[in-house]
């Protein structure tokens, strides 16, 4: 791919840690397993911003026959951040990034890692570190988001910007929305989408005076297309509506769904928030989104392409066959020592320029990758 820039721009070695929101607070020493999956979006002085997800994790979380989770905790009047104890012998620990406990009817897990999001101002190109702003991070402040905050995904729909957030709990995994008339402050508006709704996108631009979104929700049973279908069961990027973006409508028309004997695209989410845009002679909303081809525990992830109708998003008016970004191992050679995954690259925010478009991306769960990806690269194959 004939990409006009490609980089890793924002790595763990460029965050300061004594400037943490954690800092000082839980008695152990921390360190970033990763800065990634960023939101994008230009700040009102034409500079670039990033919303990282930085997921700051324990260096030792076993310790004294235990492993241990951090966890925001406000049950004694005051927010702070805490370590839970777990005893090994409930735990599976073989994923550095969280462990399983064994004998709770459920698959149940705990994050040795707490995700908190940190604004990054980037050079209008989106490619150089301008301001890294620690006193606008976004930090928990809630039960509903004590294990931590995200995967920002930022759209400006007229004068204000959303941002929709994972927030995980105990409680619930949901999606929790923030509003910004400057996209650096960020006002706490609540959840938006319950349990284990993830990938919420919200469209850049109102269809028919209404907000609209794409969503994924997610679960443990898909119901069988036909035999001989052109899709296959599994998650799916669904679509919902709403008048003021805090109440939502899901769509009764399906969004985009996996395609049957495509193992590339087995499983499938969202990427980036949608755009409208004209490609090709053909003007609709750009989306960019993640197929994931089964190899291990995580799978290949890329990213795909699909054009919306302008004004029924349901419907696929153009789309890509192959792979707009793949994962690129020769970017994280030089930090192969920090690497726990390979073969993943997770679009997560898009900005239009005259003759391409910047392109956002979490590189392997570890860093931040911007791409300049020429329009001329969005090439409509006959797969919709």
């Amino acid at each position: 791919m004939g990409f006009l820039a490609d980089r890793l721009v924002l790595t763990p070695d460029a965050i300061d840690l004594d400037r943490s929101p954690l800092a000082g607070h839980l008695g152990a020493e921390t360190y970033v397993l990763g800065v990634f999956n960023p939101g994008l979006t230009r700040l009102p002085n034409g500079n670039v911003l990033l919303m990282a997800r930085v997921a700051e994790a324990l260096k030792t979380p076993i310790f004294d026959d235990a492993v241990h989770a951090i966890r925001w905790d406000s049950s004694e009047g005051g927010a702070r951040y805490v370590l839970d104890p777990w005893p090994l012998e409930l735990c599976d620990t073989a994923d550095p990034r969280k462990f399983l406990l064994h004998g709770q009817g459920w698959r149940v897990m705990a994050l040795t890692s707490l995700s908190w999001l940190l604004p990054v101002e980037m050079t209008p190109d989106g490619l150089d570190i301008v301001t890294v702003h620690y006193d606008k991070a976004v930090v928990p402040r809630g039960n509903s988001q004590c294990y931590g905050v995200e995967d920002a995904r930022i759209s400006k729909v007229g004068d204000r910007w959303l941002m929709t957030t994972c927030s995980v709990s105990p409680e619930r995994h949901s999606t929790t929305l923030y509003t910004s008339d400057n996209a650096l402050d960020w006002t706490f508006e609540g959840i938006v989408l319950d349990h284990q709704n993830k990938d919420m996108l919200i469209f850049e631009g109102l269809i028919g005076g209404k907000y609209w979104a794409q969503t994924r929700p997610l679960g443990q049973l898909f119901f069988a297309y036909p035999p001989g279908s052109a899709w296959q069961a599994g998650p799916s990027i669904n679509l919902a509506s709403s008048p003021d973006a805090l109440h939502w409508m899901p769509c009764i028309e399906p969004g985009i769904r996996p395609r049957a004997g495509t193992p590339a695209t087995a499983r499938i989410g969202g990427g980036a928030p949608p755009i409208l845009t004209e490609l090709a002679g053909r003007r609709g909303w750009l989306t960019l989104w993640h197929g994931v081809e089964p190899k291990q525990i995580v799978g290949i992830y890329r990213t795909y392409w699909s054009l919306l109708d302008e004004q029924e998003p349901w419907k696929v008016i153009a789309a890509g066959e192959a792979p707009l970004i793949e994962p690129n191992a020769a970017l994280t050679e030089p930090l192969k020592q920090r690497m726990y995954l390979d073969d993943v690259v997770f679009t997560t925010g898009i900005l239009e320029e005259e003759d391409h478009f910047i392109v956002a991306s979490g590189e392997v769960d570890l860093a931040c990758r911007v791409t300049h990806v020429p329009k001329d690269a969005f090439v409509a194959g006959s797969a919709l």
